[in-house]
């Protein structure tokens, strides 16, 4: 690792930088980089052997090359642990850190990655597809449910938001590194998926414990208040729904999505 680097301006190009990352959804699609806050998204990449390009901690989590320093404890030698994984670190002070930070009560520390290339449709596998979700703690809660439950592949319509804000990736806790990952997608571009389509509906052809479901198969979870939209249903070879005895009227599509899930992963296992 190379000596740790000190910025201390908050007029620094870095710390302008991570700033718009922190606080921009859609900002590393112009920049090209992520940000990761956190020590357990953190973690969660250095787990998945992702490759860390940078670093930043506050100056109240770093403890020196050496893992040394006067008051240190469990806390900050964990993070300057963690730190030392990055092919470069950053150190910056404790109230500039708050400048850009996107946590009340974050763990000081955050890796910039370089942005994933936007990769092609895999054909043939589990896939979940999202139309226009707006919310980012549902959409990062289906990426955790799909990762958990043997999907390989999560497909962003356009307008859903950006799976790799800051947001999506905290909601994901770092499911985000074991999916293949592709957004900005047109509905009509989804024939390269090569399997079914299915959606969830209140005026379903099958309820879903009896649904013959195909397998594989792509979910399509549609937006929270509209649900899929009519164009996109058109393609879907069925839809189910989800029986629901208790009498509400519809379920929050990141509990719904998580549901169908299980039920695909329940019929494969």
């Amino acid at each position: 690792m190379r000596p740790p680097q000190a910025v201390t301006s908050r007029d620094n190009p870095l710390i302008q930088r991570l700033r718009k990352l922190a606080q921009d959804p859609t900002a590393y699609r112009k920049l090209g980089d992520i940000w990761l806050e956190g020590d357990h998204l953190c973690a969660a990449a250095v787990q998945r052997q992702v490759e860390i390009d940078t670093a930043v901690v506050a100056d109240t989590a770093w403890l020196g090359e050496h893992g040394s320093a006067a008051g240190q404890d469990e806390q900050a030698r964990r993070l300057t642990n963690l730190a030392k994984v990055a092919q470069r670190v950053v150190v910056v002070p404790e109230a500039l850190w708050r400048q850009f930070t996107g946590l009340e009560s974050p763990a000081r520390i955050g890796f910039i990655l370089g942005r994933p290339h936007t990769p092609a449709l895999l054909a043939g596998v589990p896939t979940v597809v999202l139309d226009r979700l707006q919310d980012a703690g549902n959409v990062g809660s289906i990426l955790r449910s799909a990762s958990a439950l043997g999907v390989r592949q999560v497909v962003a319509i356009k307008g859903t938001a950006a799976l790799w804000s800051p947001k999506v990736l905290r909601a994901g806790m770092g499911a985000h590194f074991g999916l293949h990952l592709v957004e900005q997608v047109a509905p009509e571009d989804l024939g390269a998926l090569e399997i079914p389509l299915v959606a969830t509906s209140s005026h379903a052809d099958h309820l879903l414990p009896e649904a013959p479901l195909p397998e594989p198969c792509a979910w399509v979870l549609g937006h929270e208040g509209q649900g899929v939209d009519a164009s996109l249903m058109k393609q879907c070879a069925m839809t189910v729904s989800i029986p629901q005895p208790g009498g509400e009227e519809s379920l929050n599509v990141a509990v719904a999505g998580a549901i169908c899930l299980y039920e695909s992963l329940r019929r494969r296992t």
